[in-house]
């Protein structure tokens, strides 16, 4: 029988931390999906019987759809407005540097604070948003206020946050590209144009598509920056899965149905997670 390698020694700590903070805490989880269980009472074996219960739950059902049009929106915005800025930024001229670390800001704050100056900014009375569209002969918005544009609004501010980080992926990708298909293009009379979309963009897509990973599992994901400015609100037009989740375990300490919910959640983020990694596989940079 071989023995085993004393080299195991060394990746036991490891192993030891992934099944302490990963492992043992998502099964746990698992575990108390199937029970009924409420904060101060004893757990009670139910089986499927919270998944079942969330298929017919009307107000989970709108979360979800509110976390997809969420999620759509907020990753669809940056991968353009990031994309464009990059190829922007990637040009030669004056304080290029400069402009690159004043677009990159928003990134840096925390998303509470971001979310509070943006409340007060939404506000209808005395919010600067209603003011500059004064200024233009506009009326006032309700913004976050109306059921209509919460969502619409929330995926504003999330956009202004983290284009600047599709910006840097792509920058970085842009930096990288061969230049031998530039030269060939450039050979064979290609205009700008033609180049960008024959070549710049067919190069950049795995690039593209890891951002598009990145902001798909953030905007997933997002929690405080929705909490602080409508807390799902008004009524539920903003809620979204996380903070339904939140709800159903800090509001009404219903652990047993969170947990299910948590399950869900993670299975939806590893369904869109191999979506997108299936797609920048098949991209043309590979081929």
């Amino acid at each position: 029988m071989r023995k085993p390698s004393p080299y195991l020694w060394f990746i036991a700590p490891a192993v030891i931390v992934i099944l302490a903070v990963i492992v043992f805490p998502w099964a746990f989880t698992l575990w108390m999906s199937l029970f009924e269980w409420r904060i101060g009472s004893k757990a009670t074996f139910v089986g499927l019987t919270n998944y079942t219960d969330l298929i017919g739950n009307r107000r989970f059902l709108e979360s979800v759809a509110h976390t997809l049009i969420f999620t759509a929106a907020a990753v669809a915005a940056p991968l353009v407005l990031g994309t464009a800025a990059a190829l922007v930024f990637h040009q030669k001229f004056f304080a290029r540097g400069l402009l690159r670390a004043a677009f990159v800001l928003p990134m840096m704050a925390t998303p509470v604070a971001i979310a509070l100056v943006w409340t007060m900014m939404f506000h209808p009375q005395q919010g600067v948003l209603n003011y500059l569209l004064s200024l233009v002969g506009i009326g006032p918005s309700e913004w976050v206020y109306s059921p209509r544009l919460a969502i619409a609004c929330l995926v504003m501010v999330d956009v202004w946050q983290w284009t600047p980080l599709v910006m840097l992926i792509v920058l970085g990708g842009l930096a990288s590209l061969p230049t031998e298909s530039f030269e060939a293009a450039h050979m064979e009379g290609a205009s700008r144009w033609q180049t960008l979309r024959h070549v710049t963009l067919p190069l950049l897509m795995p690039f593209v598509l890891v951002a598009a990973v990145v902001r798909m599992i953030d905007a997933l994901k997002t929690f405080d920056t929705i909490y602080v400015i409508t807390q799902g609100g008004p009524g539920t037009a903003s809620e979204t899965i996380n903070i339904y989740l939140y709800l159903q375990a800090f509001s009404f300490f219903q652990i047993g149905k969170a947990s299910a919910v948590v399950v869900v959640f993670f299975v939806l983020v590893i369904a869109l997670s191999w979506l997108l990694f299936w797609l920048r596989e098949r991209s043309k940079y590979y081929e």
